[in-house]
């Protein structure tokens, strides 16, 4: 992992450290180990392949996913267990982050999506389907709870969802807009579109909206732009959509999925290898650089979640042969 620091900033409280052993023959490949430091240039370089379980141990930081699973979303709750979608059919995989094993929760079917992932404290995993859909999973079972047809099946493109106040909302990458669904197993109340306005201008032929999440306030959401590689903060009353303000940053070019810690937020920038690393002031307006994470086992991340001092990333290797024998991952970086 290469990680580099362009305003020195304190991290939140966070747990303990989170361990692991990495793969052995991923480090006899790579030769990960000790890091190395380089005082003239401030970048910090070091193959994060362990780190310590809190229970103890070693956690493994590389874990497989079914060959041909095309992954994209990933979601962590309170308890050490991975979900994350697939593209193919919208199958849903469980790995324990203890051993790095797992298993099919849910088997997808035809014309299914999995992509943006969420789990909420009550056990319902709730599932960006692209095509206009949203559904809710037990996850425990894997079951389908609930499906809402957000939008008409074309010419929509349903990403990425956060939990925020009563509802889930969803982000569409073909259209100006954001879906609230009510969160809970009783499923009451109707979805709540909510058009983008203000700053916010649609492009046409390219993914827009992609990555979102709430505001440290909890009165807002964050959405990041694709394309141009933007970010905004939305009312969420109104809609009205207000550029945020990058310091330290021309952009954040092919932004996918976001992760927010306090004021920290995390922008994993999918075809760049790339986690753009920003303090957000107070009122989520302007967002500060403080530094980036790379590290040489990315293949186009595209979403992140957090368990103890890690974030945990699907590689969703864009660049690569997407066929039903192409082999896939996830990795685990420290914060």
């Amino acid at each position: 992992m290469t990680r580099s620091h362009s305003h020195p900033h304190p991290h939140p409280s966070r747990r303990a450290l989170l361990g692991g052993a990495a793969l052995t023959a991923f480090a006899v490949a790579t030769g990960a180990g000790a890091g190395t430091a380089n005082a003239a240039t401030g970048t910090k370089t070091a193959a994060d392949t362990t780190s310590t379980g809190d229970g103890g141990g070693t956690w493994p930081t590389e874990f497989p996913l079914p060959n041909g699973f095309l992954p994209e979303g990933i979601a962590i709750g309170r308890k050490p267990y991975a979900y994350m979608g697939s593209r193919a059919n919208g199958a849903l995989y469980r790995t324990d982050l203890r051993t790095g094993e797992g298993g099919m929760l849910f088997a997808g079917g035809t014309g299914l999506v999995a992509v943006g992932l969420k789990l909420d404290h009550d056990g319902l995993l709730y599932v960006a389907g692209n095509t206009g859909v949203a559904r809710t999973h037990d996850s425990r079972t894997g079951e389908v709870v609930a499906t809402h047809q957000l939008t008409e099946p074309t010419g929509h493109f349903i990403n990425d969802v956060t939990l925020l106040g009563d509802r889930a909302w969803f982000t569409d990458s073909h259209a100006a807009a954001l879906y609230g669904v009510p969160r809970g197993r009783t499923g009451t109340g109707t979805v709540k579109t909510l058009p983008l306005t203000g700053d916010w201008v649609q492009l046409p032929d390219v993914n827009n909206a992609n990555g979102i999440v709430g505001t440290p306030d909890g009165r807002a959401l964050i959405v990041v732009k694709s394309t141009p590689g933007e970010l905004y903060n939305v009312n969420l009353s109104t809609g009205h959509a207000t550029k945020i303000t990058l310091l330290g940053a021309t952009d954040v070019v092919n932004g996918d999925g976001l992760y927010r810690i306090g004021r920290t937020l995390y922008v994993v920038q999918n075809r760049l290898n790339l986690i753009s690393v920003f303090h957000l002031n107070p009122k989520s307006t302007t967002a500060t650089l403080t530094g980036t994470i790379t590290d040489p086992r990315f293949d186009v991340p595209t979403t992140a979640a957090h368990f103890a001092n890690h974030l945990y990333l699907v590689n969703a290797r864009f660049t690569s042969p997407q066929t039903p024998e192409t082999t896939f991952t996830g990795v685990a970086v420290p914060i």
